[in-house]
């Protein structure tokens, strides 16, 4: 049977580029677990793991130029756009370094034995050891922070997890660029290549999740991706973690108050989130609730008059346009659903940004209007007039888990304590996973106390892909009982020889 080939395709223009690679084979997918399995002891020495990391960062650094030359010829996202990706992507790997080096992540407890309790406590000695080899999907609208080398393989190589990665068949070129600096950094660091490897394939992506070696699996992508991949994590005879990210329509609700205060400032501030990488953000704000009335029309002229003067931009890839431009068009076409500014084919290969518009009372009979509380990825947003809290309570209770809610409040209602803001705050935590004030979602930013995740379909754990505690997804505790010393981990002996942080209960 002939290999099948990977290519490299040209979002601007539809054509081929050249071909990269060929889909990998059940052989080869076997092949390059079993390699990566085989690697894992390696990255238990910590020191040698954080040098890898910051190797990994150094050489992507170095190949800055050839890599958002290779991202931007297959995802059309732009030099300026790629340039700060590609800084986000380095600044993970040296944040993880980081970590390593610091070692609380480990989570070190000791309990010392005390026979006064009742019962009696034993010695009790706890850490967490890495799960093994970690499948990672890539997503389409990152080449770089969410793909090759982006957080799920930074973070589970931190963890000390070797990493397979499904490539995106939407920039190949640059997973096997990107790959190559990985190994390259990996070898630097006096560890073995196969700590990093990459597979191309609708295929191998599913033998990849089900394979015996693979111990758990990262993902951004579609709800119906995501879904299928997480089903057959659950339905494998060991059943293994599945973090995923499989989409989320991320609401705003802007109050009354705050429309009347500043509301055209809130609509140009939203046809940017909006319109931001050609509103292909997992966080851009999809649902809107404005107030009815004169203050909720003047942010909706303001929306209107920017989103009128964006130009029409190229999605990642053909077949996303053509979702796009499906799914604005059924969803104009409803009963009660206006569009001031069309969304929809902006050309042969571009998409118009654009908006619609639908009255509260009119989305909450439900049936078709079901599909405006559905994420369309592209550059369209859907407007929603209230002309109440009811109205706007009952939309946000019909809404499923989100990454992120977004509540613009005025200045006295921001300042006010407990009231209607207060409520809305609590409202929106039981519905995403970071909640904005009086600012906008898109920009997800790397540090310690991020969360990127939310309740289902936002995420299909309760964990974090973004910011330091995304390392303890690939991660699990295990605790020693009356071991003596001269027999624990290193990480757990007496001495502390390894000089980590850690927490003691009892003399």
């Amino acid at each position: 049977m002939a290999a099948t080939p990977v290519w490299s395709v040209d979002p601007r223009t539809g054509k081929h580029r050249e071909q990269v690679a060929v889909e990998a084979t059940p052989r080869e997918l076997d092949e390059a677990v079993r390699a990566a399995h085989a690697a894992r002891g390696s990255l238990a020495d910590a020191g040698r793991r954080a040098a890898f990391l910051r190797a990994a960062a150094d050489l992507l650094d170095e190949a800055a130029s050839h890599v958002i030359e290779a991202a931007d010829a297959e995802t059309a996202l732009g030099p300026g756009r790629l340039t700060g990706e590609l800084a986000r992507t380095t600044g993970q790997f040296r944040a993880f370094a980081d970590a390593v080096d610091e070692g609380s992540y480990l989570d070190v407890r000791i309990d010392r034995a005390d026979p006064t309790t009742a019962p009696p406590r034993p010695e009790l000695r706890r850490y967490k050891v890495p799960l093994g080899v970690v499948a990672v999907y890539a997503a389409s609208n990152f080449p770089l922070a969410f793909s090759v080398p982006g957080g799920d393989t930074a973070s589970a190589l931190a963890a000390g997890c070797p990493v397979v990665v499904k490539a995106h068949p939407d920039h190949p070129a640059t997973s096997e660029l990107c790959a190559s600096l990985l190994r390259r950094a990996a070898v630097s660091a006096g560890l073995p290549a196969e700590v990093v490897a990459v597979v191309h394939g609708f295929d191998a992506g599913l033998e990849l999740i089900r394979h015996p070696l693979v111990t758990a699996a990262g993902f951004t992508g579609s709800i119906r991706g995501g879904r299928a991949l997480f089903d057959a994590a659950a339905a494998r005879p060991v059943p293994i973690p599945f973090h995923g990210e499989l989409g989320s329509l991320n609401p705003v609700v802007v109050t009354p108050a705050a429309a009347a205060e500043r509301a055209e400032e809130i609509g140009g501030g939203l046809a940017g989130s909006v319109t931001l990488g050609v509103g292909q953000f997992c966080v851009k704000p999809g649902l809107v609730l404005v107030p009815e009335g004169a203050d909720g029309d003047r942010l909706a002229g303001a929306l209107t008059k920017a989103l009128g003067e964006t130009e029409p931009g190229v999605l990642l890839d053909h077949r996303m346009r053509e979702n796009f431009v499906a799914g604005v068009r059924e969803r104009a076409a409803l009963p009660g659903v206006d569009a001031p500014v069309t969304p929809g084919a902006g050309g042969e290969h571009t998409v118009g940004a654009g908006y619609l518009s639908v009255p509260a009372r009119t989305l909450l009979e439900g049936g078709p209007y079901e599909a405006l509380l559905e994420e369309c990825f592209g550059p369209v947003t859907v407007l929603v007039r209230y002309a109440d809290q009811d109205e706007a309570t009952a939309v946000l209770g019909r809404l499923p888990g989100n990454l992120t809610a977004t509540l613009q409040l005025s200045a006295a209602e921001a300042d006010g304590g407990p009231g209607p803001a207060a409520e809305l705050i609590s409202q929106v935590t039981t519905l995403a996973g970071r909640v904005v004030v009086n600012g906008w979602p898109t920009g997800v930013t790397v540090a310690p106390a991020q969360h990127h995740g939310g309740p289902y379909p936002a995420a299909t754990s309760h964990s974090t892909s973004v910011g330091g505690t995304a390392i303890e997804r690939w991660l699990r505790p295990v605790a020693y009982q009356s071991v003596p010393d001269a027999l624990l981990p290193a990480e757990l002996r007496e001495a502390n020889p390894l000089n980590l942080p850690r927490r003691v209960t009892g003399g």
